[in-house]
């Protein structure tokens, strides 16, 4: 079922620098880290990592990762991914083709690994104590185990071949599973003690790209690159509830889920639409937001604050979501 839209609430986005920035920077995957109550943003070409606190709005920055000059504007260089788990941040540097392992109290690398080839997107599984890393030039998923103690070095363990991917990358710890899209037009299910394949799923995509995952209620969402947002449902076989389009050049979205409210930031289109996710899994169009050209990723903190990114410009656009919640 394809929902209607329905006129929307337009909100406005707030440019805001990062401290020492300049010139474009490549953004591509953004992160939020509960435990330390900090947004990760690796600054691409820049060679750091942004620690941003969402309640003061203050940025940290850790440096020491691959660095080249504002000519190199895309998302190829230096770090482009970043996780938390296990008491440390873990970030994937394209340049250097490496992971590199962050203490966030004294913003220091403190221990490095080679990868296999150019990664993607770098993620903690934490009922497995490991680290997954998508290499989508080859067409799989490089697993790392992390020794107890301080400092752990991550240790190549296997590979996982995604033929058709891999695409962005959401662990389900309640559920033992990872997620990942192929491509086009499907979504992969991983058991993540096996690391067998559970599930092959239509998505409605012709471009499948970002992922976010609602782990309450089972509900896995797709963004489609011409302009789309999919709801399955990871319980019940993949089981698309709900399809909606707006905008085009969609990548990267994110969930917030007290609001049960979806962002959709759109490249091409230079906006984001701000979806309601009922309890059935049905979608609604509730506002939107004119962005910039290339903004194709975006985060949300826990002070329902959505953060976009804006390649071109160097800086994240910051969105108060005042939007009401969706009922439960």
């Amino acid at each position: 079922m394809l929902s209607l839209l329905l006129a929307a609430t337009v909100l406005t986005a707030t440019p805001f620098p990062l401290p020492g920035a300049t010139g474009a920077i490549g953004f591509d995957d953004l992160g939020f880290a509960p435990k330390v109550k900090r947004l990760l943003i690796p600054g691409g070409r820049t060679g750091t990592l942004y620690l941003l606190d969402p309640a003061t709005r203050q940025a940290e920055p850790v440096t020491g990762f691959s660095a080249k000059d504002a000519s190199a504007g895309g998302h190829g260089e230096g770090i482009t991914s970043a996780d938390f788990g296990r008491g440390w941040i873990f970030t994937t540097d394209r340049t250097a083709l490496r992971v590199d392992v962050v203490d966030p109290f004294s913003k220091k690398v403190v221990a490095s690994a080679p990868l296999a080839s150019g990664p993607d997107y770098v993620r903690y599984v934490e009922p497995a104590g490991e680290l997954w890393v998508t290499e989508p030039g080859e067409d799989r998923i490089e697993v790392f185990t992390l020794p107890a103690g301080n400092a752990p070095v991550p240790a190549h363990a296997a590979f996982i071949k995604v033929p058709g991917g891999p695409e962005s990358l959401v662990v389900d710890a309640q559920r033992g599973r990872a997620f990942t899209n192929l491509w086009e037009d499907a979504t992969v299910a991983i058991d993540l003690k096996s690391r067998a394949f559970l599930g092959h799923w239509p998505n409605g995509c012709k471009g499948s790209r970002g992922l976010a995952l609602d782990p309450s209620r089972g509900f896995l969402f797709v963004g489609c690159a011409e302009g789309k947002a999919s709801v399955l449902d990871v319980d019940h076989g993949g089981k698309i509830l709900d399809e909606i389009s707006d905008g085009s050049g969609v990548d990267i979205i994110a969930f917030d889920a007290p609001l049960s409210h979806l962002y959709l930031p759109g490249a091409k289109s230079a906006t984001m639409a701000i979806l309601g996710v009922a309890a059935t899994g049905k979608l609604s169009l509730l506002g939107t937001v004119a962005t910039a050209e290339g903004s194709h990723c975006v985060v949300v903190d826990d002070q329902d604050q959505v953060w976009v990114c804006d390649p071109a410009g160097g800086r994240l656009l910051l969105v108060p979501d005042t939007l009401p919640a969706m009922a439960p």
